[in-house]
This record gives structure tokens, sequence and C-alpha cells, in this order.
């Protein structure tokens, strides 16, 4: 086999382990920090918004999660996990706030705090589910600021973006929800977001992450099995031809 032709396989099998080596970077940059995958974005609808905690502050394990609620948004029902306590926290509004119903609340849900049984470990993830009615305006974020207490230290993911600032800036960014335009079909669809909750609250965002990874350290070992077959075959040709 010519010299030539055996560096041309290793260097693509070598760039090709380079490339996905990167894009594996990559996807552990971007679960970073807290997010939130919800499940539908449309303006009136039930939403399940999963809140993932990806890890804990550098070494130290996640004792505590207080997720606020934008001003727009008046109550959550938080999904059953059994690694975590859950309180709500309500807040008395300074005048009354009437609902498209046509009733008045006095009080709303500002927080939603879970406490670790047991400190959750800075190298494992968990996700926490919450139901909540989005606001009937589209075109709109809604930020949701969470400060992560840990064993040592906590981190505040409270940081919002300024009118054409990058979200992707920001060392803290608040997890976020843009609302779209409402589903004309979609109706009153509580009773369904209720009975998903159970299933959705067993999902964490890092499946999909997991199974690209999956994806990717398969896709490096095939090239190098490839590039090996591949020097094996030349070596037997150039064998047999002498």
């Amino acid at each position: 086999m010519k010299k030539s032709s055996l560096r041309r396989t290793l260097s693509a099998t070598a760039i090709a382990g380079g490339t996905a080596a990167l894009m594996m970077a990559g996807l552990a940059g971007a679960s970073a920090h807290v997010s939130i995958n919800p499940d539908k974005t449309a303006a009136n609808s039930y939403a399940l918004l999963t809140f993932g905690v990806p890890h804990g502050c550098d070494t130290s394990g996640t004792t505590k999660v207080t997720i606020n609620l934008p001003e727009e948004l008046t109550d959550a029902t938080p999904t059953v996990n059994p690694n975590w306590t859950i309180e709500k926290v309500t807040q008395t509004l300074s005048e009354p706030k009437k609902l498209a119903d046509g009733t008045s609340i006095t009080k709303r849900t500002s927080q939603i705090v879970y406490t670790a049984k047991t400190p959750l470990d800075p190298h494992q993830r968990d996700a926490l589910v919450l139901s909540v009615k989005l606001p009937d305006t589209a075109g709109k974020s809604l930020y949701f600021p969470t400060l992560q207490n840990c064993e040592q230290g906590q981190t505040n993911w409270a940081e919002i973006p300024k009118d054409g600032q990058d979200p992707h800036s920001l060392k803290a960014p608040a997890p976020s929800v843009a609302v779209t335009a409402a589903d004309a079909a979609a109706g009153d669809d509580h009773m369904a977001a209720s009975i998903s909750t159970v299933q959705a609250a067993s999902v964490s965002d890092d499946g999909s992450q997991a199974r690209s990874w999956a994806g990717l350290i398969a896709g490096v070992a095939g090239l190098g099995l490839g590039g090996a077959a591949f020097v094996r075959s030349r070596s037997a040709r150039a064998s047999a031809s002498k």
C-alpha cells in the first residue's frame, strides 16, 4: 500500500473524529445552564415546562432550585418528583387582578421551590416539570429567573437579554419561553396536559442529547473500523501481487 494512501485514510479518520469531538463539546456547552423545554408554546394554551438542571455549582451538589414565575402567570402546577420536596410561594398583589374568565384574584403564585431530599450529584441532572397556562398574547418571551443553591455556593440564572442582545452572550441567562400564535384547534387542553404530566416527569432534555452523543460515538467508531479494514485490504492485495 502506498504511504500517501495510508496517510489520506488516517487523516480522514482523524478529521472526522475531531469534528465529532467538537460537536459533542458543543452539545455539552448548550446544556450547561438551567433551561426550559416546553411541549408547546401557543398563546392561551396549557403547556408543560421541563426545567433541566444539568449540574451543580462547580463540584458542589444542588440542594435547592427556586423558580420565579413571570408576572404574566398567576399560578403553576408542579409535577411530583420523588427526589424533591415542593413548595408554592404566594404573593399578595398590590391591587386585584381580573382574569379572562371575569373573576378577580388578590394573590398569585410567585415561586415554585424545589428542595432536594439528597443533594443532586454535580455530575448528574434532573428534570423539574411545571404545568402553566400561557398568556393569550403571542410574540412575547416569558423569563423564569431561577436560583440554584448548592452545598457550597449558588448560581442565579437570572440574566435577561436587552433589546438586540444575543442571549448566548450571557453568563447566567434566565430560562425562557417564547409565546407563539394561538392554535385555533387547541381549545382547552388542560386535561390533556394533566394526563401527560406523569410521562413528561420522567423525561429530561438530556435524553435526545444522550442519543446524539451515542450516534456520534458510533459514527467515529465506524470510521475507525472502516479505515482499518481499508488498510488491511490494501495490504492483502499488495502481498498477493508480489
